[in-house]
């Protein structure tokens, strides 16, 4: 096994994506809770959920945001691709340096159980350059094609194994080493129509 599997994940199942899934989730009920709250709904409960899931959110940045880092070095620099990548890294730090700093100067809100209409704007701002940043990433996975082994027929146990020896999906060797039944069952025709052929054949007996 690579080494580099145990930070970037394994081909076809990198660490990246859920990662971020776990942060924008986390993220995303922290600004609900500071909208309802702030709205007076339960304000003092859902003002020390809002900080607690900001916590929650800030620890698996760390993670996220390490796995993503390595991704980005891999790309090949001034191409769309790392463009695409470097404005969502960009967008990403906005977001986390918000909730950060929100974080640090709402821990009093949490304490009262008060929102504030500054904590509301911070984690509001940090949520719009998050949202923006998932849109870009978005567009590195399913435009770029980023870690995508694009194997549309691969059967559903080997789709979910973590075995494969390269990420690299392209080239048709490739495709046909990671599927031995449908190469080898592609080929039986042909190997069928070449005994038939050497039996009619005039020299054949």
């Amino acid at each position: 096994m690579k080494l580099s599997y145990l930070v970037r994940g394994f081909p076809g199942h990198p660490f990246h994506p859920p990662l971020t899934d776990a942060t924008i989730g986390a993220y995303t009920a922290a600004t609900a809770f500071a909208v309802l709250a702030a709205a007076g709904v339960s304000e003092e409960n859902l003002t020390k959920a809002w900080w607690l899931s900001l916590l929650v959110g800030l620890a698996v940045t760390a993670p996220a945001a390490l796995t993503g880092f390595v991704d980005w070095l891999g790309i090949s620099r001034g191409t769309p691709h790392w463009r695409t990548a470097t404005a969502h890294l960009l967008s990403m730090l906005i977001a986390t340096g918000l909730f950060a700093l929100t974080a640090f100067a709402g821990h009093d809100r949490y304490v009262e159980g008060e929102m504030s209409a500054q904590a509301l704007a911070g984690t509001v701002f940090g949520y719009g350059f998050l949202a923006v940043g998932g849109w870009l990433g978005g567009s590195i996975v399913f435009v770029h094609g980023m870690r995508v082994l694009n194997l549309t027929e691969e059967p559903a146990a080997r789709a979910a194994a973590t075995t494969r020896a390269s990420a690299r999906p392209c080239g048709y060797a490739i495709v046909v080493s990671l599927l031995p039944a449908a190469s080898s069952s592609s080929a039986r025709p042909s190997t069928i129509a070449a005994s038939r052929s050497a039996e009619v054949s005039p020299g054949s007996g």
